[in-house]
Formats: C-alpha cells, sequence, structure tokens
C-alpha cells in the first residue's frame, strides 16, 4: 500500500510542476508553440496543439520510464 501512495505522491508533484510551468507560459506569452495550428474565423477560433501534445507525450514518457525502472 505504501508503494501506491508513493506513485500517487510523484503523480501529483509532477502535475503540480506541469500546472505551474503553463501558468507561467501563459503569463510571458508562451501560449502557443510553432507548429501548433490556430484558425480564427469570426467569432470561432479553432486550436489544435499538435506539437504541444507530442512534446508532453514525449516528457511524460520519459519520466514514467524512469519511475518505473527502479
Amino acid at each position: 500500500m505504501q508503494d501506491v501512495g508513493r506513485l500517487l505522491l510523484v503523480f501529483a508533484v509532477v502535475l503540480a510542476l506541469v500546472g505551474g510551468i503553463m501558468v507561467l507560459l501563459g503569463h510571458f506569452g508562451g501560449r502557443h508553440m510553432p507548429g501548433d495550428i490556430v484558425v480564427h474565423r469570426g467569432n470561432f477560433t479553432l486550436y489544435l496543439p499538435i506539437v504541444s501534445s507530442i512534446l508532453i507525450s514525449l516528457v511524460l514518457t520519459i519520466l514514467l520510464n524512469l519511475i518505473f525502472r527502479r
């Protein structure tokens, strides 16, 4: 049961760090990465975060591999 608690704690810390980074990037104008698709048509905006999704996937894959290989 202790392993599950530690795992949840690690996930909470990682989630808090990612959330903090996203908030900071939003304040400094880092809303969109190059390669993300943004379409503005009148009062409609379509945002497809392709590069952001790939980057987040890579970072999470590396972190989870490091955590679970112990």
